[in-house]
């Protein structure tokens, strides 16, 4: 180091006698690379060094150090040398550099806006982008723009969109496939651009809004053509801003594969997508769209399923497709009245012309009118069936509570046989396990739903579908014990409705409002209310094995039947549950919990006993009981 050291003085000292002596002598004219070298060649010394074999193998290797340096027109030179100005030689670069984003953050003397040695690293050592060691080498371009991208601090001030840009494109599907190989992935200046990488807002910039399907179309060419094509396409070619572009959907820094859950555009939250625009007021009033699609197809069974997840349900993109988009009355739309055997013939083979007669998004203005009717009706009935019960219940625990009244009960009778437990018991599984399996498709965003049902929709429809089977065995066995057994003919004939259980009825309620000053006597084997409960639950049975079969197999329905009719079945089965769950509450769970006379329960449904309140009623059933032993059951 000592010996470098004084060469390089000595070296010094012979500049300055030379000058000295023949002044002018080393000028411009005769200052060589070599002549350079000998100052600036050598490590150690007091002035920068420049390694002449990194200089010779750089892109600047042909060229004299003086056609950069160009105020050195002698040796030794002045101390302060003037900046190098890229311009010299990259006239039309620099221009572009200075108006793009780093180049107008320079001009305001911001230092730590990215200037060319940022990204083409030092003037002396810039190899060109095809080599694997410079910055700008395809493969390296991730890194150069990590450099600063990563600095959190640095890109505070600058306040850009994405706060984390690198790390999140590491994340996406380009930059997986990048950081995996693969160097056909897009990388920053796919998007961005070079030297030309200006504002989203800049109608110049590869990445505004107008702007970006051609971006895209560099790599992705043929679905850019599809897309241009489209609806959304031929729109955004023609200037308006609201119409979807691809960041809409598949996102910028967030883009995944279109099979990942991840993505914006997948299976599962296509819908989601499609309705941040069709749900819009703005959008809807500005270009008068039908403004209640996401609710109908919400309501739809596509929808309801896709709400408790199933990914394998019809959603937006599944009928009017993703970049083909195009008007229903265009004949190459998805849904053209002639293409939509083919395009429901994918989930639902040979429904087409059924489909076709009808409406996919049914609102109250275009649905049938029976399904409107049968809605009507049921929602009279629903009202008046439950208010009946709850005034009736309300009435006779009121006059109980009040009173402290309460029935006289006889010993221990009869009730159920081991064979009708059964039966019952089987029923309360299953029924509860349908309405909550049911109501959990109905109202999947409900609390309840997700503690008490957390099944994927999958589980959760082949548990209501299994369910649903148990209680159609069950119908048919219960049907062929009333009529094929002397137990089950006795209960079918004591269960007939008779006149006098009307005027029981009349008389419970004169009791319970004061009225009638003593409790009516039933004589029959079986109360007003048992009967109207029993009736109900095997009217309401039979309409919900038959509802329930229309919507089970319903590629069979839709093949031989217009679509209305699963509609109507949708309909009924909705609110004949709904009804049925009512008067379980409402009624059947008053007569064996909180009807004070048999308060905390009537373990009927148990020990197949009851107390029996009516000397009329325990003498029916001593008489009957001698008849037929209960062993025997």
């Amino acid at each position: 180091m000592h010996h470098g050291f004084v060469r390089s003085f000595s070296v010094e000292i012979l500049f300055l006698i030379i000058s000295a002596v023949c002044p002018g002598y080393i000028c411009a004219a005769s200052v060589s690379d070599d002549t350079c070298f000998m100052c600036h060649g050598r490590e150690g010394s007091r002035v920068a060094f420049v390694e002449k074999e990194m200089v010779g193998n750089s892109v600047h290797g042909r060229i004299r150090c003086t056609s950069c340096h160009r105020d050195v027109d002698s040796v030794p030179h002045a101390k302060d040398l003037a900046s190098v100005s890229c311009s010299l030689c990259h006239s039309d670069q620099t221009k572009t550099y200075l108006n793009s984003m780093h180049g107008l953050a320079a001009k305001q003397d911001r230092t730590d806006a990215a200037a060319c040695s940022d990204c083409h690293g030092n003037a002396h050592s810039v190899v060109g982008s095809d080599n694997p060691e410079s910055p700008v080498n395809r493969g390296n371009i991730l890194d150069t723009c990590a450099r600063c991208h990563t600095d959190s601090e640095r890109m505070a001030s600058f306040r850009l969109s994405v706060k984390d840009p690198v790390n999140s494109y590491r994340q996406t599907v380009h930059g997986r496939v990048f950081l995996e190989g693969g160097m056909e992935s897009a990388v920053c200046t796919d998007c961005h651009g070079t030297h030309d990488l200006l504002n989203s807002l800049d109608s110049k910039s590869r990445i505004f809004r107008m702007n970006i399907p051609d971006t895209c179309s560099r790599c992705h060419g043929e679905v850019t053509e599809i897309y241009k094509k489209s609806v959304h396409g031929r729109a955004a070619m023609e200037g308006i801003w609201e119409s979807p572009v691809c960041t809409d959907c598949h996102g910028s820094h967030v883009v995944h594969s279109p099979g990942e859950s991840a993505t914006a555009a997948s299976t599962g939250a296509v819908t989601r997508i499609c309705a941040s625009c069709h749900e819009s007021e703005l959008i809807i009033r500005k270009f008068d769209l039908p403004g209640d699609r996401l609710k109908t197809y919400s309501n739809s069974y596509h929808g309801l399923a896709a709400r408790r997840g199933d990914l394998g349900v019809a959603n937006c993109a599944s009928c009017h497709g993703y970049h083909d988009i195009l008007p229903s009355d265009d004949p190459d739309s998805s849904i053209h009245k002639s293409n939509l055997a083919k395009t429901c013939g994918n989930c639902h083979p040979g429904a087409g012309e059924a489909l076709a007669s009808g409406y996919v998004h049914v609102s109250p203005e275009n649905r049938h009118w029976s399904v409107s009717f049968a809605e009507w009706l049921y929602w009279i009935f629903i009202v008046f069936s439950v208010g009946f019960m709850f005034f009736h219940n309300g009435l006779d625990w009121l006059h109980k509570a009040w009173t402290g009244v309460r029935t006289t009960l006889y010993p221990d009778v009869i009730r159920f046989t081991a064979n009708e437990r059964w039966q019952h018991g089987i029923l309360a599984v299953v029924f509860v396990i349908m309405a909550l399996t049911g109501f959990a498709l109905r109202y999947s965003d409900a609390l309840w739903a997700r503690l008490l049902v957390p099944f994927d929709e999958g589980l959760r429809r082949s548990l209501h579908r299994w369910a649903a089977l148990v209680f159609t065995l069950l119908s048919v066995y219960h049907i062929s014990y009333l009529l094929l057994t002397e137990r089950g003919r006795y209960i079918l004939r004591e269960m007939r409705p008779r006149w006098d259980d009307f005027k029981d009825m009349t008389a419970v309620i004169a009791y319970n409002t004061g009225i009638r000053k003593s409790p009516p006597i039933h004589k029959a084997f079986y109360r007003y209310s048992e009967k109207a409960e029993y009736w109900f639950l095997l009217w309401g049975g039979v309409v919900m094995v038959i509802t329930g079969s229309v919507l089970a197999f319903h590629n069979f329905i839709l093949r031989h039947f217009p679509l209305w009719v699963p509609e109507l079945a949708t309909t009924i089965h909705y609110y004949e549950a709904t009804l049925a769950c009512l008067a379980i509450l409402f009624w059947h769970l008053y007569a064996v919990i909180f009807d004070p006379d048999v308060y905390p329960m009537n373990c009927a449904w148990w020990n197949g006993r009851i107390r029996c309140s009516e000397k009329g009623r325990l003498q029916g059933q001593k008489k009957y009981f001698k008849k037929i032993p209960y062993g025997r059951f």
